[in-house]
């Protein structure tokens, strides 16, 4: 049997449950086929580059696939008839990656920061600019060019 990580692209309205649902019908397909799967991933809903259906988000999903071809197939034809599903790709690979995909890492890593209370958007301050220079006193807003006070003329 060949080894396969398939990633899939469920539409944004749908809930996570119905997302669960799409796995479980794609993990009994591999199943009466002779193949298992080993590890499902949901990675949640995520932005996309770009449209895709009128769709600017979508669920992602990760599957490590033990299956033969033919029931790989199956489970493409699938999802090509599923409106549902926005987008598929699979890979075959030489071995499984165990434990935690990357992206599942860089979410942890995410949600450690915000806990933690760093980052521009968190009010974690401004980031150090060493390649930059001071920039001096500001300019009064309340004199014009001149020195003069106020702008308006007698």
């Amino acid at each position: 049997m060949s080894l396969y990580e398939h990633i899939f692209l469920a539409r944004q309205d749908l809930t996570a449950q119905q997302v669960e649902a799409l796995v479980e019908q794609y993990k009994g397909i591999i199943e009466t086929n002779g193949g298992k799967i080993t590890k499902i991933e949901p990675w949640g809903l995520k932005a996309l580059a770009y449209r895709i259906r009128k769709s600017r988000k979508a669920h992602f999903t990760l599957l490590n696939i033990d299956a033969p071809p033919a029931a790989l197939a199956e489970v493409e034809r699938l999802q090509r008839l599923n409106e549902d599903v926005l987008r598929s790709m699979t890979i075959r690979v030489e071995e499984l990656e165990e434990g935690q995909s990357v992206m599942l890492q860089k979410r942890d890593r995410d949600d450690r920061r915000d806990r933690e209370g760093g980052g521009f958007e968190r009010g974690g301050g401004r980031f150090d600019r060493g390649d930059r220079n001071d920039r001096g006193p500001r300019r009064d807003r309340s004199r014009d060019d001149f020195g003069a006070e106020g702008s308006e003329e007698n």
